[in-house]
C-alpha cells in the first residue's frame, strides 16, 4: 500500500511537471509567433543582366542570400539576308528572362520589395503570403518533450531486452525529427523566401555571318558553260569508246543485213 501511494505521488508529480511544461511552452509560443513569409514578383526591366547584378548586390546588402538564379534567351524570330557574295546578315529578335530566388531577413522583406519595384519599368504582379506555424511549432515542441519523458521512463523501467532498446531508438529518432522540423520553421521565420521573375522587351540583334548557301559558291555562268562543253566532249569520247568495244556484234549484224538483202534480191530475180 505504501508503495502504491508513493507511485501515485510520483505520477501526480510528473503530471504537474508536464502541465507546467505545457503552460510554459504555450506562453513562449504566444510571445514569439512563428510567421513564415513568402513573396513573389514579376516585372519588366530595361536590361535583364544589369537587373540581376543589381538584385544580387541589394540582396547581399540586406543580409540575404541568393539561393538560385538563371537567365534564358528565347528566339522569337530569325532571318538571314544576303550581305555580300560570301556573307549574310543575320537578324534575330529574342526575348530575355531572368529568375532569382533569394532568402531575405523577414523584417526587411517589405523594404526589399519596395526597392525591387523601383528597378522595374512595369510590375506585372506582386504578392506576399503569411503562414502562421505557431501551433505546429508548439505541437512539435510538446511532442518532443513527451518523447524525452518516454525515453526516461523506458530507461528506468525497461529490462535489458532488444525490443525495449529498439522502442527507445525509435522514440529518439522521432524526437530528432521534431527538433529538426522546428529548426526549419525557425529558419523560415527568420529568413523569408522571395521569387523574382523579370524580363525585358524583345531585342533585335544583327550579326554578319558566313554564307552557308552552297549554291552561291558555284562558278559563274560562262565558266560553267565551258566546263559543260568539256564534260560533253568527254562523254562523247567515252561513248564512242564504249561503242567500239561492240564491233563484233556490228560486223555480224552488217553481214546478216547484206546477206538477207542479197538473198531477197536473188529470189526476186
Amino acid at each position: 500500500m505504501f508503495g502504491c501511494n508513493a507511485e501515485k505521488k510520483d505520477y501526480a508529480a510528473d503530471e504537474s511537471v508536464s502541465k507546467e511544461v505545457v503552460i510554459a511552452d504555450a506562453a513562449d509560443t504566444t510571445a514569439a509567433p512563428k510567421i513564415i513569409k513568402t513573396a513573389d514578383m514579376r516585372f519588366r526591366v530595361k536590361d535583364v543582366q544589369q537587373t540581376k547584378e543589381q538584385l544580387s548586390a541589394t540582396i547581399k546588402a540586406q543580409g540575404g542570400t541568393v539561393m538560385e538564379f538563371s537567365i534564358n534567351s528565347s528566339i522569337q524570330e530569325s532571318d538571314k539576308v544576303k550581305y555580300s557574295a560570301d556573307s549574310l546578315k543575320e537578324i534575330t529578335a529574342y526575348r530575355k528572362e531572368g529568375l532569382v530566388i533569394a532568402k531575405i531577413p523577414s523584417e526587411k522583406l517589405d523594404d526589399f520589395t519596395n526597392t525591387v519595384a523601383k528597378m522595374a519599368v512595369f510590375v506585372d504582379n506582386q504578392a506576399m503570403k503569411m503562414d502562421d506555424q505557431s501551433i505546429t511549432y508548439l505541437a512539435n515542441k510538446l511532442k518532443a518533450q513527451n518523447r524525452v519523458d518516454a525515453v526516461n521512463t523506458i530507461n528506468k523501467t525497461a529490462k535489458r531486452q532488444g525490443n525495449n532498446v529498439e522502442t527507445s531508438l525509435n522514440i529518439k529518432d522521432d524526437y530528432v525529427d521534431k527538433k529538426i522540423e522546428n529548426m526549419n520553421i525557425d529558419s523560415r521565420v527568420k529568413f523569408s523566401t522571395i521569387t523574382l521573375n523579370f524580363y525585358q522587351d524583345n531585342t533585335v540583334k544583327t550579326l554578319i555571318v558566313g554564307n552557308d548557301n552552297l549554291y552561291d559558291y558555284r562558278p559563274g555562268f560562262f565558266q560553267r558553260l565551258g566546263l559543260s562543253i568539256v564534260a560533253g566532249w568527254s562523254f562523247l569520247k567515252e561513248f564512242i569508246l564504249g561503242v567500239s568495244t561492240l564491233w563484233p556484234f556490228l560486223a555480224i549484224g552488217l553481214g546478216l543485213f547484206f546477206g538477207i538483202k542479197a538473198y531477197l534480191r536473188r529470189r526476186k530475180v
